[in-house]
């Protein structure tokens, strides 16, 4: 016990100094509005600029207006939009807009962001004129100024991440809290590290690379957030760390944002993985995977008071004022990181309950607990082992909304949940998904709103398989080509842009339909 107490003090220790340096060199962040103010002197990259989106129409038709009113040399920036299998009509976007280079994937299936980049830097790869590439998701907003601002940054930087601001009104308290305690970290911790000469780990929400980096890696590693902390370590072992930068700004609403954050078992994970290969001169990268590491909040309030406890009452190799002292260190660190956080006082308020939101987590989360919950919920809170989560539309009869559906199979019984925004609704428990997606069905149908998916469909027949969930059918609308022979098969929860309403789409209703008639 003794030994595990000297090694935990030693590295909550050595954690309160970084902590406490951090904050103090975050007070001084000049050279980031030196580079600002002067970003319109550097010398002009070319550009190019690839959007990725999946349905994201109205803020796609948003950002590629910002971008013809971008204070950068129209003749040197190129935008390639990704069109990720949109069933919202996005193609109609770029009819007669001869600004943007539409790359469309459709008929296989939603690549993902990974695949779909992947596949067109492998087509730019022989593009010379390229300098650089700018990864921006379709969801975001820009400001006049970004293409300058990132030019510039570029000049002493070879990889790039930029700060994400949300747009909070909507949010409930607990999203309120993890906004708040994003734009802390990215305010200060992020900054800080930067300020340092420090790695960041890499957004894919908005990413700037040298395409000599791109080109020399061959592919993007856009997964999600735990494949992107490894494609950051990789970034930082090959010599062009991931730097963060505040001026370049994106802006996102609170819908379109997912707070992601690496598993812990995934960073221990890697940590383990590049244990081996941290005794090298590249520092930026034996920091970068003992970053991997870092303390959360319980880990150093609780490993003091055991310490504080123990050394007071009891033989320490350090004596009590010394493990005090480091203490007093890590909240006067705290405090000094709040001045330059550009926090609110309502916003530090939400950020003090941050520590309870996380031990809450991860109560939830501990699989006795989740098997708990499991037991006495009503259904929302369950192990829910196999879930899909699907990008649809719903129709109002004016405007088509961005949704999604959740199909869960949950101890033999099937349900579906439905998302818009911060709003959910979970079906009860089916013998088949198809009456699941019934009742949302009719639960939107009262509120005079169309779900646009092929079972909702007038083209779709389904097919009797002898399955018990019943999810293939067939289309017989001649989209996407009017040379197929025959009805092509799909699922229940397909769409697509052809879509028109079915009077009746449930086999249950059509059989009653037809009884009724004879």
């Amino acid at each position: 016990m003794e030994y595990f107490l000297d090694i935990l003090y030693v590295y909550i220790a050595i954690y309160s100094i970084y902590f406490l340096a951090l904050a103090l060199r975050n007070l001084k962040d000049k050279p980031f509005k030196i580079e600002k103010r002067y970003a319109q002197y550097e010398e002009k990259d070319h550009l190019a600029v690839v959007i990725y989106s999946h349905n994201n129409k109205a803020t796609l038709e948003s950002i590629i207006n910002q971008l013809k009113l971008q204070d950068y040399p129209i003749d040197s920036f190129k935008v390639f939009a990704i069109l990720d299998n949109c069933t919202d009509g996005s193609e109609t976007i770029f009819n007669t807009n001869r600004f943007v280079n539409v790359v469309h994937f459709k008929d296989n299936g939603t690549l993902g962001k990974d695949k779909a980049v992947s596949l067109l830097i492998e087509q730019l790869a022989q593009d010379q004129w390229i300098d650089s590439y700018i990864f921006i998701d379709g969801n975001r907003s820009i400001s006049t100024d970004f293409l300058s601002t990132a030019n510039s940054a570029l000049v002493k930087n070879s990889v790039l991440s930029g700060e994400t601001l949300m747009l909070t009104d909507n949010l409930d308290i607990i999203d309120s809290i993890k906004a708040v305690y994003q734009k802390y970290h990215m305010n200060f911790i992020r900054q800080a590290r930067a300020l340092f000469g420090l790695a960041c780990d890499a957004d894919s929400g908005v990413l700037i690379m040298k395409k000599e980096i791109v080109d020399r890696i061959g592919a993007v590693d856009f997964k999600n957030i735990d494949s992107e902390l490894k494609y950051s370590l990789l970034l930082s072992k090959i010599g062009y760390k991931c730097t963060y930068n505040p001026n370049i700004k994106t802006f996102v609403n609170a819908e379109g944002y997912i707070f992601r954050r690496p598993r812990i078992s995934q960073r221990l994970k890697l940590f383990t993985k590049c244990l081996k290969g941290i005794f090298t001169k590249n520092f930026v990268f034996t920091e970068h995977v003992f970053s991997l590491i870092a303390p959360n909040f319980w880990v150093l309030v609780l490993g003091y008071l055991w310490i504080l406890k123990h050394s007071y009452k009891y033989y320490f190799f350090v004596d009590f004022k010394v493990v005090l002292f480091s203490f007093i260190l890590l909240a006067a660190g705290f405090a000094i990181s709040l001045i330059n956080s550009k926090l609110s006082v309502k916003e530090i308020c939400l950020l003090v309950f941050y520590p309870l939101y996380s031990i809450c987590h991860i109560i939830k989360n501990l699989p006795p607990i989740r098997a708990i919950l499991a037991g006495i919920g009503d259904g929302r809170v369950s192990s829910e082992k196999d879930k899909l989560s699907i990008d649809v539309v719903v129709s109002t009869g004016k405007s088509d909304l961005p949704c999604k559906l959740e199909f869960i199979s949950d101890k033999e019984l099937s349900k579906v949940r439905f998302i818009f925004k911060n709003k959910k609704y979970t079906t009860g428990g089916h013998l088949r998904m198809i009456d699941a997606l019934q009742e949302l069905k009719s639960k939107l149908d009262d509120y005079g709103f169309i779900l646009k998916i092929c079972n909702c469909c007038s083209h779709f027949t389904s097919s009797v398989d002898g399955s018990t969930n019943m999810l293939k059918g067939t289309c017989s609308c001649d989209y996407p080509s009017p040379s197929l022979k025959q009805p092509k098969p799909t699922l229940i929860w397909n769409s697509c842009s052809k879509f028109s309403p079915a009077r009746l789409n449930n086999l249950i209703e059509e059989m009653m339909s037809k009884g009724s008639s004879d």
